[in-house]
C-alpha cells in the first residue's frame, strides 16, 4: 500500500512565517516613532533653554546699560546742582527701565542721592569717578549725557534681532525713549557744532 503524506495539523510555516513578520512592521514602526518623539521632546527642550538663556543675557546686558546711564545721570547731578529740575524726569525714567529689565539695584536706590543732586559715594566715602569725568560746561555736560543715551539706544536697536519677541518690544521701547532723551539733552544739536567747526 504506497504511502502518502499525512495532511498538516496546523497551518502551513511559510504562512506563520507571514503573519509573524507583518506583526514585526507595525511593532518596528511604533519603536520608530518612539524614539524620533523622543528625540523631537530632547531638541525642543534644548530649544527653549537656548533661547532662555539668550533672553536672560540680553536682559542682564539691558539692565547694566540702565545701571550705567543712572550713574552717568547721578554723576552729572552731583557736577551740576543747576540741571536737577530737568534731569530729574529723565533720571527717573532710567530708573523705570532698569526696574523694567530687572535691575534690582536700580530700584532700591530710586530717588536716591542722585535726585537731590548730591554726589554718589564708593565704597571709601569719597567721591564717584563718574562725576570727575563730566565736562565744566553744563550745554557740554548735558550733551555727554544726551551721546550716551543715544549709543545706548543704538546698542538695544541691534540687540533686537536676537531677543525673543516679548523682549525685543521693551528693547524697542527703550531705545525710543532714549533717542528722545538724546534729543532732549541735545546730543543732535553738539553733533551739528561739530560739523560746523
Amino acid at each position: 500500500m504506497p504511502l502518502t503524506p499525512s495532511p498538516a495539523a496546523g497551518p502551513p510555516r511559510r504562512s506563520m512565517l507571514a503573519g509573524a513578520l507583518s506583526t514585526l512592521g507595525p511593532l518596528g514602526a511604533l519603536a520608530a516613532l518612539g524614539t524620533t518623539t523622543g528625540c523631537s521632546q530632547d531638541r525642543e527642550s534644548a530649544d527653549a533653554a537656548h533661547a532662555a538663556r539668550t533672553e536672560d543675557r540680553l536682559r542682564q546686558a539691558a539692565a547694566k546699560q540702565s545701571r550705567e546711564l543712572l550713574k552717568r545721570y547721578e554723576a552729572t547731578l552731583a557736577a551740576h546742582a543747576g540741571l536737577a529740575d530737568r534731569l530729574r524726569p529723565l533720571r527717573a525714567t532710567t530708573v523705570r527701565h532698569a526696574e523694567a529689565l530687572g535691575g534690582k539695584d536700580a530700584a532700591r536706590r530710586r530717588g536716591g542721592s542722585g535726585a537731590s543732586g548730591e554726589q554718589e559715594k564708593d565704597s571709601n566715602g569719597k567721591g564717584s569717578k563718574d562725576a570727575a569725568a563730566v565736562p565744566g560746561d553744563e550745554k557740554a555736560a548735558l550733551a555727554a549725557l544726551g551721546e550716551a543715551e543715544r549709543r545706548t539706544a543704538e546698542e538695544r536697536e541691534a540687540a533686537l534681532a536676537g531677543a525673543p519677541p516679548e523682549l525685543a518690544r521693551l528693547l524697542a521701547s527703550l531705545a525710543a525713549a532714549g533717542a528722545v532723551h538724546a534729543y532732549l539733552l541735545g546730543a543732535d544739536e553738539q553733533d551739528g557744532e561739530d560739523d560746523d567747526a
